[in-house]
């Protein structure tokens, strides 16, 4: 079971604090030193209002509170551009993140489940920043001058029942947000499975509905009533014992009415932000367990990683060997075993057999989206676990069985294995794939979008759209994946016309069943 969100809230911060400040930006650095400061003159503010309540005029009283709202909404107006970049680098930080994991990793992870969590996350950290910083902060400096002020100037008394209240106030505040967290967790867990549902729904038009969702909500709204039932108890209880106490040493001429006046104000200031501070503390708490889930996935392992001072794949001929290639999925369950070959610069192989032999898990091999049990696989003599993932990918075309294509236009996606191509470039990829001419009579031609998943394409031509991306990146090696097993005879037969050109004096690796 997960632990208790306070027992992990440090470990958790960490994670946010390299984001929080803005490393390499003076003007935003400026902006959050601005912001500390206006923070600190709004304390200043705030304890004099009680203090020239007793002896200033009503129109200066007022004056006061004004500028401490001044105050209070320029710093939040100043402090957006930092929020903004915090909430940005955090979220480009977990896509790379995500993006570096193992293809293992996102196979075994649901896709709603995952944005899900990534969006829930976000959406919490614009607001947790502030919490802590401009709220919860500045309210315990409030208690603290509270306490002594009242301590000095009145008597111990009256710092005895603001501790006391204060003591009381945040202990159930604690105490009963901890215990309500595990509703807020177990209605994230049941919305995740909702919103995965969602993504399965529009998939395979069918309609579901979580009620457990439902009854989580409804015992965390329940729990919350209770809190701040409690706590307005607490206040209310602290505000009486000390005007029952002001208002008899009042009649004992002990006090003045214009002290009076001023404990009445002072505690009034005080008790509105520590009504505030349970609110916050709750919304920090549920701020961190929404972020769970994401701060999860900042935690993962890369399995897959680059070695220690590892360089660049130098491809001079494109020659691929297996030597001796051990893998398995699963510890005991073993895809391939010592397997041994080569394919010589501009051969094409092709490995056929029944599913379930290994063919597939030979390519993911050679883009090193696992890694080995053991034995080695080489690229001109270069042992591909010992050279940066990044360059053994950009030297390796792939044409799979199933086109991954983006909401997007067909000359992004095309354009997407290599994003610094021109228009013309893009054009000639696109007539040496077979599909320039169809995509000219569609009525936004290059621009045209392709709808989710390129659902408004057919079959071929999103295989086409795939060959056109390999034409355009111009890689040595060449992988295709059963890249016509699905289509009709006649598109069969012109995809494999254009792949016999584009393969022309290239390594290629070729999976069929037939």
């Amino acid at each position: 079971a997960p632990l208790p969100s306070r027992q992990g809230i440090w470990s958790k911060a960490r994670l946010l604090l390299p984001y929080v400040w803005p490393r390499g930006s003076v003007c935003l650095q400026s902006l959050v030193l601005l912001c500390v400061g206006l923070l600190l003159t709004e304390r200043l503010v705030n304890v004099l209002v009680p203090v020239f309540s007793k002896h200033i005029s009503e129109f200066e009283l007022e004056t006061l509170p004004r500028t401490s709202g001044f105050i209070s909404n320029l710093r939040q107006f100043l402090w957006i551009k930092v929020q903004q970049f915090t909430s940005r680098g955090v979220q480009v930080g977990l896509f790379s993140h995500l993006h570096a994991l193992s293809l293992r990793w996102h196979l075994d992870r649901k896709t709603g489940d995952v944005l899900r969590s990534i969006d829930r996350g976000t959406s919490s950290i614009n607001n947790l920043l502030s919490y802590i910083l401009f709220s919860i902060l500045p309210t315990i400096c409030d208690i603290i001058i509270a306490i002594v002020y009242f301590s000095s100037y009145f008597s111990l008394w009256f710092g005895l029942i603001v501790l006391t209240c204060m003591a009381l106030y945040l202990m159930c505040t604690v105490v009963i947000t901890e215990w309500r967290t595990k509703y807020r967790r177990e209605m994230n867990d049941q919305d995740n499975k909702a919103k995965t549902r969602a993504v399965d729904s529009l998939s395979n038009i069918s309609v579901r509905r979580s009620m457990r969702c439902t009854q989580c909500e409804w015992k965390s709204s329940a729990s919350l009533a209770l809190l701040n039932q409690t706590q307005n108890v607490i206040i209310g209880s602290g505000l009486l014992a000390g005007s029952l106490l002001c208002a008899h040493l009042v009649s004992e001429r002990q006090f003045q009415v214009g002290d009076f006046v001023l404990f009445g104000t002072y505690i009034i200031q005080l008790y509105t932000p520590l009504n505030w501070f349970g609110t916050y503390y709750r919304l920090i708490q549920s701020a961190f367990v929404d972020m769970e889930n994401m701060l999860d996935l900042l935690t993962e392992q890369v399995e897959v990683q680059d070695v220690a001072e590892a360089q660049d794949l130098k491809l001079t001929s494109g020659r691929v060997e297996f030597d001796q290639v051990c893998f398995s999925y699963v510890p005991g369950q073993e895809v391939l075993k010592e397997v041994t070959f080569a394919v010589e610069p501009g051969q094409t192989v092709a490995l056929v057999g029944p599913s379930g032999s290994g063919k597939s898990s030979i390519l993911r091999l050679l883009c090193r989206l696992y890694d080995l049990q053991s034995g080695c696989i080489r690229i001109d003599n270069q042992d591909i676990s010992k050279v940066l993932q990044s360059s053994l990918r950009g030297c390796v075309g792939v044409v799979p069985q199933d086109t991954v294509l983006f909401n997007d236009t067909i000359g992004n996606n095309i354009r997407f294995s290599r994003i610094t191509a021109s228009q013309q470039e893009v054009e000639l990829a696109a007539a040496a794939a077979d599909i320039h001419s169809r995509i000219l009579e569609l009525p936004q031609g290059y621009d045209t979008e392709v709808g989710e998943r390129g659902l408004k394409l057919s079959g071929g031509e999103k295989q086409r759209v795939a060959i056109a991306r390999t034409v355009l990146k111009q890689p040595q090696i060449i992988l295709l994946d059963e890249a016509t097993s699905s289509l009709d005879t006649q598109t069969e037969r012109n995809i494999q016309a254009s792949l016999a050109k584009i393969c022309t004096n290239r390594t290629t690796i070729v999976v069929a069943h037939r």
